[in-house]
């Protein structure tokens, strides 16, 4: 009876056992499938890049003064804009034809034949043509482009821009020899890319939004993690790190950069450091997450570790992080459509000289969208006997525009070199001024 009832209760304990196993990997299971992760589903890219071309390229296209634009795309050494366009699967040489027909847009691709179906299944383009085994897509197409009888062709050829320069030289030899008398009428694509990367849909500044939440969020929960006396900057940045691989996004820039957390003196862009965290530092953390490998954010966050007895910052450190907040409302209240770059840097760097802030280098803001430092004017040049030298900070902003931008104040340390506080924020350019994409920081973190 004993053995029996041994036997009974093992059992019945094994079973036990079991079941909180099995109910404790279930939570577990269903605590990772509760993450709030706004970019789990599948890319939203594929439509988005469809109603770009059809609503924002025209104009785009109109503005330039262009009625025809040329894209060689190929493996291995495509071009930048190759991603926009639906050509980042290209293995031959595939040129992309957009041209103005009306009000519209027409797309038209001369394609390796092997490459043309999966092209076609893309539903991006008018039409995909496909081009034979041994025949050139630059030669099949300028017989097409002949017979249009374009004004001016758009090509990626530029000494302004990256992004507008995918062209190689021999491409463009061969594309010069192939259109004949039509390559006068070839111009750099620089103006016509600008006009079409620097406005985002409204789809797309909610995925920014999105990913600026995150971006913040996460700062101040590794801040929260941090032990004074113990943790470095290194910690700090592995901590988000972490956070980056839990929700499947990807660096907004180099890896090695991403974050720059700085608890020590400026040390510009660079990587965090094993430096140890002391009461009376003050942290900066410079983060970007790029979301749907896709969209890119770029937020910093500020704190500061309390030193023993103290409830709040120093006096010195307080105004140091007010007079930033306040450098950044100011741009804020610059921004609007019709305004250069450089005034909304004037705007910040008025307020900075009223408030002592020692001299920064950095411009106010810069375009945040595809990459972190986007296609867009340039909140910069507010100090320039002759902002003219700085075309990018003569470009006026427009509507759709976004901008991940600082407010600044620096000062001298008692040691040697400077410290700055640069909050940044992302805002978009709206019809009649400019919104933050999210709350922004108003308080300064305390760390005990």
């Amino acid at each position: 009876m004993t053995t029996r009832k041994y036997r009974y209760y093992t059992l019945s304990t094994f079973l036990s056992i079991l079941i909180l196993l099995s109910f404790s990997c279930n939570q577990e299971i269903n605590d990772k499938a509760t993450i709030e992760n706004p970019f789990s589903g599948p890319s939203p890219w594929p439509e988005i890049r469809k109603e770009r071309i059809q609503k924002l390229l025209p104009e785009a296209m109109k503005t330039a003064g262009t009625d025809a634009w040329i894209i060689l795309c190929r493996e291995n050494n495509n071009d930048p804009i190759a991603h926009h366009i639906g050509g980042e699967n290209a293995g031959g040489q595939a040129l992309f034809l957009f041209y103005l027909e009306g009000e519209n847009v027409k797309s038209v691709v001369f394609c390796p034949i092997g490459e043309a179906t999966a092209l076609a299944d893309l539903k991006i383009h008018d039409e995909v043509i496909p081009v034979q085994r041994g025949n050139s897509s630059i030669s099949d197409a300028s017989e097409y482009i002949k017979a249009k009888q374009f004004k001016k062709i758009a090509i990626n050829s530029s000494f302004e821009n990256e992004l507008a320069d995918g062209l190689s030289f021999s491409q463009r030899k061969t594309l010069e020899e192939s259109l004949g008398r039509e390559t006068g009428k070839l111009v750099s694509a620089d103006d016509l890319i600008y006009e079409w990367l620097s406005v985002k849909l409204p789809v797309e500044v909610e995925i920014m939004t999105q990913a600026a939440i995150l971006t913040s969020k996460w700062q101040y929960e590794a801040y929260a993690s941090v032990i004074p006396g113990k943790s470095t900057d290194a910690d700090i940045a592995k901590f988000l790190k972490k956070k980056m691989e839990e929700y499947g996004v990807k660096d907004g820039w180099s890896p090695d950069q991403n974050p720059n957390v700085n608890s020590g003196p400026d040390r510009g862009h660079s990587h965090s450091t094993d430096k140890v965290i002391m009461p009376g530092d003050v942290i900066q953390t410079d983060f970007g997450i790029r979301v749907y490998d896709m969209w890119v954010s770029d937020i910093q966050r500020f704190a500061y570790v309390l030193r023993e007895g103290e409830t709040k910052a120093p006096d010195s450190v307080q105004f140091y992080f007010e007079s930033s907040i306040g450098g950044n409302r100011i741009a804020l209240e610059a921004m609007r459509p019709g305004v250069l770059g450089y005034q909304v840097d004037k705007a910040q760097r008025d307020w900075m000289a009223e408030r002592g802030s020692e001299p920064v280098m950095w411009s106010t803001g810069h375009p945040v969208g595809y990459v972190a430092h986007d296609i867009g004017p340039n909140l910069g040049g507010g100090l320039l006997p002759d902002p003219t030298v700085r075309p990018a900070a003569m470009k006026p902003l427009k509507e759709g525009m976004l901008f991940a931008f600082d407010g600044f104040h620096a000062w001298k340390l008692p040691e040697t070199g400077t410290k700055t506080m640069s909050v940044e924020e992302t805002a978009v350019v709206t019809k009649d001024g400019a919104r933050y994409l999210m709350e922004p920081q108003s308080e300064l973190i305390l760390i005990k």
